[in-house]
């Protein structure tokens, strides 16, 4: 397949592109972000409307993947009659199968391209969307089929780790950062447009009565519009290559699982109460209005992840990811406080440190796997540093998926402790205890001032 020189009245970007070879299929076989003249001379015009799209669609994946936070707090009032713990199985099931699709996600750009596999993702979306007007119609639906359906919400959860694995290919080292917490915030407020109260649950309010159906039809033409804008306007890179050799080599070094354990404790944090939020508030202050307050909580942690970021940038991403530990711990002793003196003021607020603090804490962890990879290698050859990077890459698929799994285990600890105690007390004891051995971990491995990493700054 021979490569050409598009002029710019070939394809939409505006300028001049210089040096932008491209193939059939939208696949670009010449990228250069690297080369200033490259760059400027179009480059940045490609790479942003990607983003640009990438965004839109990674931003409709997380309000799919968290959608059931909004449908189960209205179920048994549409005829259903499922337990509390049941309907915390279904807020928790979408975040275990998006959590489990995350790698095979990441390797589906560099195998399909990423323009394509967007178009894909964005389709797939339908499938849960559909699922789900199916299964709410009718309040016969048994509980295991309104749980498949809801693990079927996790096709949504995939869709950051190809996003992002996507979008690193377009921008140069100076930029990524950037870029990448552009896409991920962008992605990461999806949870709260879905929570919020002139969203879903207008739509499912509207007129007489609830109908719960219409928050899947909210979305079938939305996921049909970002498919056809990413077959539209965005791009493949030949130059995104699977590297195997970079996964296999992170995944036997022991800092990738440290991260990894930490990465529950932040982002799994931050889904996983994301998506509870909206059963919590309804099941301990069933006066309160639960649509008016719930979005709040996700809209907070999005918009701290990149402060959290730049803090790190220059007091350290440990340092920041250790206080992002102290304040969780917190904000769930306050939960606790709020919950004994039936204070829905002191409960809102507790969370809204809690999510504050995930938001942070995402922002930080992410600080920290490029310096701790960089660490390891001799800063003055140029080869050993594109080893670091692609590791640092490779090791941040692995820990964006397993930290995604705290989004199940959160919601799943609040079933259980409901379940056995008629409380949710115990569970927020068990977070906190959670929270001090993550920050004892964080101590030992990345602030001890004799270990190796502390005195690497990282």
């Amino acid at each position: 397949m021979a490569a050409t020189t598009v002029t710019p009245d070939q394809r939409q970007d505006a300028g001049t592109v210089r040096g932008i070879e491209r193939a059939p299929g939208r696949w670009i076989t010449h990228w250069d972000p690297e080369d200033p003249a490259f760059w400027e001379g179009g480059g940045r015009s490609v790479a942003r409307r990607n983003l640009v799209f990438s965004i839109f669609a990674e931003h409709l994946g997380f309000s799919v993947w968290v959608i059931w936070s909004i449908v189960t707090v209205n179920l048994n009032s549409v005829g259903f009659a499922f337990s509390e713990s049941q309907l915390f199985w279904l807020v928790a099931i979408p975040s275990l199968v998006g959590a489990t699709l995350r790698l095979p996600y990441t390797f589906a750009v560099p195998r399909f391209g990423g323009r394509n596999w967007t178009v894909v993702s964005a389709l797939l979306l339908l499938i849960p969307c559909g699922a789900l007007v199916w299964a709410v119609s009718d309040p016969r639906t048994p509980f295991g089929v309104m749980l498949l359906v809801a693990a079927l919400a996790g096709f949504g959860g995939g869709n950051f780790a190809s996003s992002m694995t996507n979008i690193s290919w377009f921008y140069p080292e100076k930029e990524k950062g950037w870029a990448l917490g552009l896409n991920a915030a962008g992605g990461n407020i999806g949870v709260a447009v879905v929570q919020a109260p002139f969203v879903v649950a207008a739509v499912v309010t509207a007129g007489a009565g609830i109908h719960l159906e219409r928050a899947g039809l909210l979305y079938i033409p939305l996921a049909l519009l970002a498919a056809f804008a990413a077959w539209r306007f965005m791009d493949n890179l030949s130059v995104a290559k699977t590297d195997f050799a970079s996964s296999a080599t992170v995944a036997r070094k022991k800092h990738t699982w440290v991260m990894s354990f930490l990465y529950i404790g932040t982002f799994g944090s931050f889904i996983g109460y994301a998506a509870a939020f909206p059963l919590l508030i309804k099941g301990q202050f069933p006066d309160v209005n639960v649509t008016a307050y719930a979005f709040l909580g996700a809209l907070v942690g999005s918009l701290a992840r990149p402060l959290g970021g730049r803090f790190s940038d220059r007091v350290g991403g440990a340092k920041v990811t250790a206080l992002s530990f102290v304040a969780m711990a917190l904000g769930v002793l306050g939960v606790v406080w709020s919950l004994s003196l039936q204070s829905f003021g002191l409960f809102f607020a507790s969370f809204m440190l809690l999510f504050v603090a995930t938001g942070v804490g995402n922002g930080s962890t992410y600080r920290m796997i490029p310096a701790i990879f960089r660490h390891e290698v001799d800063g003055s050859d140029p080869a050993a540093v594109t080893a670091a990077r692609r590791q640092a890459a490779a090791a941040i698929g692995i820990i964006s998926a397993v930290g995604a799994y705290g989004g199940f285990l959160v919601p799943r600890t609040y079933g259980w402790s409901t379940a056995s105690f008629g409380s949710i007390v115990p569970a927020l004891y068990v977070y906190v205890g959670v929270y001090v051995v993550m920050l004892a971990v964080t101590w030992v491995f990345y602030l001890r001032r004799d270990s190796v990493m502390a005195k690497a700054g990282v």
